[in-house]
């Protein structure tokens, strides 16, 4: 079977990432992890890379996900919790769950179809033909399920029976990811010391906590009460400034250069300015890039905020390293009204000051005062 030609789904609960051969589907409580597997499947990651992303904070932390890896007439299916895969091959029919173990893990050959069946994601709508992206599905299934020949002496055979496929326009694509290399997606905050130690390697990716002086977070007051060394917003820093600090990433992952040799995105802001993402830029009414060194200094991007919503340095976007390489990521440096992020196919949320975000084509970053990013490749 071709998985690319012949894979189609039905809208649901569940998220999922389509590459050219890997398939990587997680509940939507998973949201966090699935931009950067998309990232690798777009990219044609091998399958036990992949899995080591999908992995990298552990298993107590993820019941339920499917992974498929499926090429011409082949097929390798994992499944972990109450999901199931039925693979239609040329003897008969094999159930593969992971209900009563770690996960269960098949490889096929002679595969006629494959028919994922996904817990709490009741499936809606007509059935859409895929080729890759990332959206919410109820119900997937590769190649045609037909008649097939049945086994019963074989244990866990047994007839599926699926509805043909309905070709409908394929409106749910998502823009292919730029490029990107293995990584792990963003976690929970955790402090950095100042000066920041060499970081170190560890099984699961962790996030760094910005300083105030990175994040853009108030000083500590004097013994007057005041912060001195902020303007009148509390955000821009006017006095002398620690040196320079470790950049947003994740300990463990090279850094991205200060400079790439390609944008890895295009900024379109609300007032018309437009910028190509391969450096830091900094954004806000006033910004300022006090703790970058001299040979490495962002782009500074002044937008309008006549109700001073938008704060001095309002955020960062910079390309990104490990897993983000080959995509834009952004940081809210303690902005006053914070951040809203809204990312095709997922929730909008609230950016967490200090925590750097894989961006995706089409996000829209939202920073108060009607001033809106636009984030498209480049």
């Amino acid at each position: 079977m071709n998985d690319v030609k012949n894979r189609s789904a039905r809208a649901g609960a569940w998220l999922a990432a389509f590459g050219p051969e890997i398939s990587v589907l997680v509940p939507a409580a998973q949201k966090s992890r699935i931009a950067g597997l998309w990232a690798l499947v777009d990219d044609a990651a091998p399958f036990e890379v992949v899995l080591d992303a999908l992995l990298a904070q552990g298993l107590g932390g993820i019941d339920d996900f499917v992974v498929v890896a499926a090429s011409d007439s082949s097929a390798r299916v994992l499944v972990r919790g109450s999901a199931s895969a039925s693979v239609h091959t040329a003897t008969g029919t094999v159930e593969v769950t992971g209900q009563d173990r770690v996960w269960g893990e098949q490889s096929f050959t002679d595969v006629t179809a494959v028919v994922l069946t996904l817990p709490d994601s009741a499936p809606t709508g007509p059935e859409v033909s895929l080729t890759q992206g990332l959206l919410r599905v109820g119900s997937v299934v590769w190649g045609t399920p037909g008649e097939i020949p049945v086994d019963d002496s074989v244990p866990g055979q047994g007839p599926v029976e699926v509805p043909a496929a309905v070709e409908v326009p394929a409106a749910v694509e998502v823009p292919a990811a730029v490029e990107v290399e293995p990584v792990a997606s963003e976690p929970a905050p955790e402090p950095v010391a100042e000066p920041a130690p060499e970081p170190v390697p560890s099984a699961g990716p962790e996030p760094v906590v910005l300083t105030p002086a990175v994040a853009g977070l108030p000083p500590e007051a004097d013994e007057t009460g005041e912060h001195p060394a902020l303007d009148h917003d509390g955000m821009t820093q006017t006095g002398a400034q620690p040196g320079p600090v470790p950049q947003p990433g994740i300990p463990g992952q090279p850094q991205a250069p200060s400079v790439t040799s390609r944008p890895v995105a295009r900024l379109v802001f609300s007032h018309g300015t437009t910028a190509e993402v391969d450096r830091a830029i900094l954004v806000g009414r006033a910004p300022e890039a006090r703790r970058f060194t001299p040979g490495d200094q962002p782009q500074l991007i002044t937008v309008p905020s006549p109700h001073q919503e938008v704060s001095s340095t309002h955020l960062e976007i910079r390309p990104g390293s490990g897993v983000d390489h080959g995509m834009a990521v952004v940081t809210d440096l303690g902005s006053t009204n914070g951040t809203l992020l809204v990312q095709p196919g997922l929730p909008q949320e609230d950016l967490q000051p200090g925590i750097a975000v894989s961006l995706m084509p089409g996000a829209i970053l939202d920073l108060g005062d009607g001033v809106t990013i636009q984030v498209t490749q480049p």
